[in-house]
């Protein structure tokens, strides 16, 4: 078992879980925090279920071998496609980002007509809308693939006109409609925050996991009895399977992470 020292593994395919990272260092500042975006095989989303299953496992076996004490899937693909299986052969507590964001959903709709955006991958599972109707049978669900977002955001271009002509042709048809809540359903998207409100209009709240998925991991660090003992602020390690360029320093500022005291490494390439 490991110590209430070990730390959290936080894993995403890309550099966006590190909103889920800037939500547990708000909910849970003593905790040590492990950081690995799977760079070299960015994005997971048009990726098969066999595919994201490998990927998730061998992250997964790394982390576990790094020390982790629980681990958190910050990536909407594995979360929908991986963690079943990841529960199966890890022996350490797991969380995903999909039950988190599907509770705040339901919290904040007044219509009862959530929207979804994803990737291709996320979509295409399902997860979401089985999970919404799981919880509230009489929901309505409008789920819209966004494949194109993720390489976006990765290259930076978080307030850029192309980016804003890419939102338009995904949430256009949503304005002026029923749906009042669009769930945020991929890590990367809240950096596009002040961009996706702007093109889905005042009538529709925006819904990230992060800060709920913060909420999560604290009752299950509580519920395993493994809860931070640390008084001061917990370390935070980013590990990368390729270097992650300059969009971690824009990524960094976005969410006021700040370079100070993190460590910053590259683990050996994995299989493709």
């Amino acid at each position: 078992m490991p110590s209430d020292k070990a730390p959290i593994a936080v894993f995403d395919s890309g550099v966006g879980g590190l909103t889920v990272v800037k939500a547990l260092r708000q909910k849970l500042p003593g905790e040590n925090l492990l950081y690995l975006g799977d760079t070299a095989r960015v994005p997971y989303g048009g990726k098969t279920k066999e595919t994201i299953e490998r990927y998730s496992e061998e992250i997964g076996r790394l982390l576990v071998g790094e020390g982790a004490k629980m681990m958190v899937l910050a990536c909407n693909t594995a979360s929908a496609l991986a963690l079943p299986r990841l529960r199966q052969i890890l022996d350490i507590p797991i969380e995903g980002v999909i039950e988190p964001g599907v509770e705040a959903a339901l919290r904040a709709t007044r219509s009862g007509h959530v929207a979804v955006i994803g990737t291709k991958a996320t979509i295409g599972s399902g997860a979401y809308e089985r999970a919404l109707r799981f919880a509230r049978p009489d929901i309505e669900v409008t789920s819209v693939a966004c494949p194109l977002l993720v390489p976006l955001i990765e290259e930076g271009l978080v307030e850029d006109e192309v980016t804003d002509m890419v939102l338009e042709r995904y949430l256009g048809p949503l304005r002026g409609g029923s749906v009042d809540t669009l769930v945020l359903g991929c890590t990367h998207y809240p950096l596009l925050r002040a961009s996706l409100a702007r093109v889905a209009g005042p009538g529709i709240t925006l819904v990230d996991s992060a800060a709920n998925c913060a909420l999560a991991v604290e009752r299950l660090l509580d519920r395993h009895l493994m809860r931070g003992v640390s008084s001061g602020g917990g370390a935070l390690q980013l590990t990368f399977t390729d270097p992650p360029g300059s969009f971690l320093g824009v990524a960094s500022r976005i969410l006021g992470l700040g370079a100070g005291g993190t460590l910053i490494r590259q683990v050996p390439p994995l299989g493709n």
